[in-house]
């Protein structure tokens, strides 16, 4: 039971800090680009100092599954990319409940991934983010930063569905920590270039919010949420996740004084609700 309890803890907590993690859109005044990419790149750092000294085989096993790396590297750097700039251009609360959407792409892509029957739960799951978003949308106008903010969110939940249906081809052979390693080293390397063409460089107190976010918010992040599972089952886990856009408003309304609006409420729980309904549905498959 004590085990249970602790490992619940650290499931919350590494929740928090993911929720926490889209604040730093507003933190810092760099470019979505530079944000990601350091991340990514601490990240990296700190995660392949743990690999290395608790003994873990860095090295890819199969020359053949570089690419795929790569390639999971690049939708990383996407999916983070316009996390970020929907926050940027909107608020907090926007980017991460459309963010929010990716459970529901997850059911709708699925069938299509391993070649499964739609079921008509998927046609509901789909109709109803569709309806979550209209709420959250004042108008179609891409003017208004709520749009755009929302439709750049909505991208980010869509590119993380898909990063995460082709990491189950390679969690069977590597761990998630070592995957994880990869996909930031990768994504760090591939917005590099974008270091070079800013005309406004990080300075001391980007690169304290970039090593916070990179090493707490999201190395430490993942190993508390791996080390949860080692006594929660995943279907508990996959439905704490769903508290990610929760804790993240609540933390953008006390830390930013970020006030969501009926709109974005109303829209966020229609999101929320079918990222649970889509996460309980798979409880016994």
């Amino acid at each position: 039971m004590k085990e249970k309890t602790t490992s619940l803890f650290k499931l919350h907590s590494a929740i928090l800090l993911f929720g926490l993690a889209g604040l730093f859109g507003k933190l810092l005044s760099l470019s979505p680009f530079i944000i990601v990419l350091g991340r990514a790149a601490f990240a990296a750092l700190s995660l392949g100092i743990i690999l290395g000294l608790s003994g873990h085989q860095l090295r890819v096993r199969r020359w053949e599954d570089l690419p795929s790396f790569i390639g999971l590297g690049g939708l990383l750097a996407l999916h983070w990319t316009t996390f970020f700039h929907a926050i940027q251009v909107s608020t907090v609360a926007i980017g991460l409940l459309t963010y929010a959407t990716f459970p529901a792409f997850v059911t709708i892509m699925e069938p299509y991934f391993f070649r499964e029957k739609v079921s008509p739960v998927d046609v509901l799951a789909t109709g109803l983010v569709v309806l979550g978003i209209v709420l959250i949308v004042p108008s179609f106008d891409l003017v208004s930063g709520i749009t755009r903010g929302a439709l750049w969110g909505t991208l980010s939940g869509f590119s993380f569905a898909i990063l995460s249906l082709l990491n189950r081809k390679y969690v069977k052979t590597y761990s998630s920590f070592v995957i994880t390693f990869y996909q930031n080293a990768f994504a760090a390397l591939l917005l590099l270039p974008f270091f070079f063409m800013e005309t406004q460089l990080p300075r001391v107190r980007d690169l304290l919010l970039l090593f916070t976010l990179g090493i707490f918010c999201t190395a430490l992040a993942h190993g508390l949420f791996v080390k949860a599972l080692e006594h929660l089952r995943a279907h508990v886990a996959s439905i704490a996740a769903c508290m990610e856009p929760v804790y993240g408003i609540i933390l953008a309304l006390v830390l930013l004084g970020e006030v969501p609006k009926p709109r974005t409420v109303l829209g966020g729980a229609v999101i929320l609700g079918t990222a649970l309904m889509v996460t309980a549905r798979h409880k016994g498959s």
